[in-house]
């Protein structure tokens, strides 16, 4: 099986966060911040290698937390 965000997923999504397409564990790239953006729905893909290929979707919901406060 291999991991995609998936068409739906957003730029700011896809310049925020990488996934690794063999094991599906998604990374930060970057700095959060409260105070720009609550919070981030990652849309994914995920797809067998099976002929025609077969996949699935979901979505991650991410929220930021204010620590600063």
């Amino acid at each position: 099986i291999k991991y995609f965000f998936s068409k739906r997923a957003t730029a700011d999504v896809r310049e925020m966060f990488t996934i690794d397409e063999n094991s599906g564990e998604i990374r930060l790239q970057g700095a959060l911040d409260h105070e720009e953006k609550e919070s981030y729905d990652i849309s994914i893909e995920a797809r067998d290698q099976g002929s025609p290929p077969l996949s699935g979707h979901c979505k991650v919901v991410l929220e930021v937390l204010d620590v600063n406060d």
